[in-house]
C-alpha cells in the first residue's frame, strides 16, 4: 500500500530521541498524524527539573531543529495554558490573561503539545514570513490539535501556505 503523502513527508523529517523509553520510531509514530516541519529535525531530549515538572522547547531557526523536552523523572502535572489576552482600561498598560488548566498525564501528551506550539512558530517564520514571537497563537494551535486524532486532515487547507511534500532548503523568512 502506497505511503499518504503526510506519511512521505514525515519520513523525510530525520527525528532523534535521547528520553527515556521513547525511541525515535515511538516519537515519529505520535506525531504522525501533525503536519511535518519540511527542513527541518525534530529532536526529544530530557528535562531535568529541581521543583516541578514544566513544559520547554524551542524552535532553534539557524539549526533548522526543533527540540522538545520531556520532564525526567516523568510524573502527571498540571500546567495552565494562556491562550488569549485582553487590554484592560486606562492609561495604564494592563492585560487580563484568559487561560486553562492542563493535565498531562503521558510522555505523549507532552510530546505533542510542546511539537504542535513550536511547529506553529516554524509555521509563522518559515512559511508565513511573520514574527515567530506569538505565544498564544501558538499555544491556541497546540490546544486545539494535541489531543485530536487528525487522520485524514488536510493541513494546507487548515494552515495558508503551508506544503507538507516542500523538497529542498527552506527560503530566509526573517
Amino acid at each position: 500500500m502506497p505511503l499518504s503523502p503526510l506519511r512521505r513527508a514525515w519520513a523525510a523529517v530525520p527525528v532523534r530521541s535521547r528520553v527515556t523509553g521513547v525511541d525515535a520510531d515511538t516519537l515519529r509514530r505520535w506525531l504522525i498524524d501533525l503536519p511535518p516541519p519540511p527542513g527541518y529535525g525534530v529532536s526529544a531530549r530530557p528535562l531535568r527539573y529541581r521543583q516541578a515538572p514544566h513544559l520547554a522547547a524551542y524552535c532553534w531557526y539557524e539549526e533548522r531543529l526543533i527540540e522538545l523536552q520531556v520532564p525526567e523523572p516523568f510524573r502527571a502535572w498540571d500546567e495552565k495554558v494562556y491562550y488569549r489576552a485582553r487590554r484592560k482600561p486606562g492609561r495604564r498598560l494592563a492585560f487580563q490573561w484568559f487561560g486553562r488548566s492542563i493535565r498531562f498525564r503521558t510522555r505523549r501528551d507532552v510530546l505533542r503539545f510542546l511539537y504542535c506550539h513550536e511547529f506553529y512558530h516554524w509555521y509563522l517564520r518559515e512559511m508565513r514570513g511573520r514574527k515567530a514571537a506569538a505565544e498564544t497563537a501558538c499555544d491556541r494551535f497546540a490546544l486545539a490539535h494535541f489531543r485530536r486524532h487528525h487522520a485524514g486532515v488536510d493541513w494546507t487547507r487548515l494552515l495558508p501556505g503551508y506544503d507538507p511534500t516542500r523538497r529542498g532548503p527552506l527560503k530566509r523568512a526573517a
